[in-house]
């Protein structure tokens, strides 16, 4: 099997193509051959050593990965060679709440992940493939997809006529307005560039914001709300955003955290959580069941992901690249197959 593995250190230079042995599925696992993976920040932070620094090496990157059932170990029955499969992030996270082993079995580290051609999976950690997808745009559904719907379905109970505020225009934040628009709800999305917040527009975006020439976005959006408030943010900036975020919530709003893209570590602000009631949830991506029933609904309504750029395999690295620029809209993917 071809993959790419970070070996030596951390930092993209790291990032080498190499092979290993092809795996033979045991009992109850599955192998798939990988036909394309997207990129996340946390796989780039894993690739720099930013997000564990203690991870083991060496390690295959990549938390996402869709490709095809080529073989199967005795037991197995959820899948069978020839499915379409996507590899669910955390493979013990079935359903219910999170635990410490769902946090320690998650791809792309601890657990070796989906940048390379073949993946050995235990059935249990697979869901089928919608099959109105493509093998790229299902490789972005497992982390970015799942995290936006556990926000505003599994725990946020957005509804219509609700109020969402995202942050951005990277995979999460525009999975959020697919399905915030699909809740009925009504999508407030910043973004510092004219040319993104065009293109939030013609995706379904009610009211955009320019947070590089309206520095306080968060009273811009409340006021749009009639100063009431939002109902819901999808907060991925982190430290540098937080604090903006709960002035822009409502009276008993939710702020669902997800991302660290300005900064992990920061004061918190309790007074106005407190006062005002809100809900502040962490989002670690979200269950097999919850992908499970995300899917359902892509299906249902014909959704599909918004992919920026396709780069093949052996481009890995510049698509890291690319994804650090920070000039996509969308997810950036690599084909594999």
């Amino acid at each position: 099997m071809k993959a790419y593995e970070i070996r030596d250190g951390f930092g993209l230079d790291k990032l080498v193509a190499c092979e290993r042995p092809d795996p033979v599925p045991g009992p109850f696992q599955v192998r798939v051959r990988v036909k394309a993976t997207s990129l996340n920040q946390r796989d780039l932070m894993m690739v720099e050593g930013r997000y564990n620094p203690r991870q083991k090496l060496p390690l295959i990157p990549n938390s996402d990965g869709a490709g095809v059932v080529d073989a199967v170990g005795p037991g197995v029955t959820r899948v069978k060679p020839g499915d379409r499969v996507m590899g669910i992030f955390s493979q013990a996270w079935l359903a219910g709440e999170p635990s410490r082993v769902a946090q320690t079995s998650t791809l792309g580290g601890p657990l070796d992940g989906a940048l390379a051609d073949t993946m050995l999976l235990h059935e249990d950690g697979v869901v089928l493939t919608p099959t109105h997808l493509s093998d790229e745009e299902a490789a972005t559904l497992p982390c970015a997809a799942l995290t936006a719907w556990s926000a505003l379905v599994t725990y946020g109970g957005v509804k219509a006529g609700d109020s969402v505020l995202v942050q951005g225009t990277g995979g999460v934040s525009i999975f959020a307005l697919q399905f915030a628009r699909m809740l009925g709800a009504r999508v407030i999305l910043t973004s510092s560039k004219d040319e993104k917040l065009e293109k939030a527009r013609a995706l379904g975006a009610h009211e955009v914001i320019n947070y590089a020439t309206t520095a306080d976005w968060d009273k811009a959006a409340k006021a749009l709300t009639g100063g009431v408030g939002v109902d819901h943010v999808v907060e991925v900036g982190g430290a540098g955003t937080f604090e903006k975020s709960l002035r822009a919530v409502r009276v008993g709003g939710t702020v669902s955290v997800i991302g660290v893209l300005s900064g992990g570590a920061g004061t918190m602000p309790l007074t106005p959580i407190l006062m005002q009631n809100l809900r502040v949830q962490g989002i670690l991506v979200g269950h097999r069941q919850g992908f499970e029933a995300m899917n359902r609904a892509l299906t249902l309504h014909g959704v599909r992901p918004v992919v920026d750029r396709v780069f093949p395999f052996a481009e890995a690295r510049a698509a890291f690249e690319y994804l650090k620029s920070g000039a996509h809209f969308g997810k950036v993917v690599i084909r594999v197959g």
